[in-house]
This record gives structure tokens, sequence and C-alpha cells, in this order.
């Protein structure tokens, strides 16, 4: 699986509004600016995630984009999968766009495939954005610490 540069802006853009949940709606432009992701390719991956029902919008002065619920409950692989469609590796072990395939029954790559594909699932669907924050926040605590003792 390789991650699009849509998923990673969206993971992205994900993570800094979990990190200002309470704060409410969030524009695009704050997003952009602190993300660095263009404005224009972001407005279309919003968009998405508000028609998926991960994010809602507000419209008017203080509008913008929030999560549809707390980030404990939104997975990295329901963003994903919004974006770019299935995780599988091959069509033949997908379960959002399966398609069969003529040796699919003696096939030995397929349940190697399977595996990859159940593994990545199993961690995709199991990380939550909250759990994304708090990782955020260990590293940049370590990385202040080791900052820190460079200035001793």
């Amino acid at each position: 699986m390789k991650l699009s540069k849509k998923s990673d802006y969206a993971l992205r853009a994900m993570i800094y509004l979990s990190a200002n949940y309470q704060k409410g709606a969030v524009q695009i432009k704050e997003i952009s600016a602190k993300e660095k992701i263009p404005q224009k390719f972001l407005e279309n991956i919003l968009l998405t995630l508000r028609k998926v029902g991960i994010l809602n919008s507000k419209m008017g002065l203080r509008g913008g984009y929030e999560l549809a619920r707390s980030p404990d409950l939104i997975t990295l692989g329901q963003v994903i999968r919004a974006l770019d469609g299935a995780i599988a590796p091959v069509d033949c072990v997908s379960q959002m766009s399966y398609k069969p395939c003529s040796e699919e029954v003696t096939c030995v790559i397929r349940s190697v495939m399977m595996e990859i594909r159940n593994a990545i699932a199993d961690v995709l669907d199991k990380m939550t954005f909250a759990d994304m924050c708090k990782r955020a926040a260990d590293s940049l605590e370590k990385s202040e610490r080791k900052a820190l003792t460079y200035t001793i």
C-alpha cells in the first residue's frame, strides 16, 4: 500500500482538526497555513470528508470545518478509504472493490496478499485520531527534552 498525497494531506488536516477539536470549526486557510497544504487541494479533500460524514462544515464568519464526532471515534482507515478507496494490494482480496480472479482458489499469492491487507487494515482501523494526537504530543515532548539536553 502506498499512501497517496491526498490521503497524506487528509491525515495531516485531520490531526490538526483533532488537536483543535474543543475549539470548534477551523477555517481552511488556517489548516492550509499550519500544515503547509495547498488550499485548493485541501478544499476538495475536506469536502470529500464532509460528504462521507467524517467532518461537518459551518458557514459564516466563524465558519469552517470540524470533526463530526470525537477524535477517538474516527480512524485512519476511515479517512484513507474515503479518499483512496480500498486498502487491499490486489483486487481479489479487497473488501470494498473485490474483483474475482480465475486462479483465486489455488493462488498462493492471494493468501499472502490477504494477510498483508488484513495486517494493514488492522492497524489503520484501530488507530484513531485521538491516538495520533497523543503520538504528536509525545514526539514534541521528546524533541523538546532532546533540545534541552543540547543546551545544558
